[in-house]
């Protein structure tokens, strides 16, 4: 399986959770959305990069897996969005996760492969699906942010101690940030 050559294609794992991280597989949605999965073959890899592979070698998607995949991924960000913000999710949207998540999932195994299942793709997107319930109707949910960087639209769990984290990470849009802001100061003091 080959890597994107488009750094932009590059699935960020950096969520906390598998449902965070599926959502990323659409970027930049608050300005020209970037579709990470745009064929199934991209929705193979970030299955077996995101560690939900059933078997080693490629994972079988078909067309059908990857139009329910960017559908439930969609129905997940609704469904976080609204939660965060304190709202009802959409029915429709709540209605896509409960039916995914209560399919067959991966089943854990020890050794080698670490999963197993019937239907690989389908069981990774349950397994997506049962994340997003759990996450939806548990604690860690009000840990759950949006990176603070403008142009950056990816959630994440808020693991920092103090839970002040503003960033998907200090390496990509914290370091930015600082280097933006750092600019900014340079130049206002060069008018004064």
């Amino acid at each position: 399986m080959s890597t994107p050559t488009d750094p932009a294609l590059a699935f960020p794992f950096l969520g906390g959770r598998p449902c965070l991280d599926f959502v990323a597989t659409l970027g930049k949605r608050h300005a020209t959305p970037v579709e990470r999965i745009p064929d199934p073959a991209a929705l193979a890899r970030w299955i077996t990069e995101a560690g939900l592979a059933a078997e080693d070698g490629p994972v079988p998607v078909a067309v059908r897996d990857l139009a329910e995949a960017r559908a439930l991924r969609e129905a997940v960000y609704r469904v976080l969005r609204a939660a965060m913000a304190g709202r009802e999710p959409d029915e429709a949207d709540v209605a896509l996760v409960n039916e995914v998540a209560a399919r067959p999932d991966l089943a854990p195994q020890l050794g080698a492969p670490r999963w197993t299942a019937r239907h690989p793709a389908r069981a990774a997107l349950a397994t997506v699906a049962r994340d997003a319930v759990l996450l939806v109707g548990g604690p860690l949910l009000e840990r759950v942010k949006e990176c603070g960087n403008p142009d950056c639209s990816l959630l994440f769990l808020d693991d920092s101690q103090a839970r002040r984290r503003r960033w998907c990470s200090m390496e990509r849009c914290g370091n930015l940030a600082k280097v933006a802001g750092y600019r900014s100061r340079n130049r206002a003091a060069d008018t004064r």
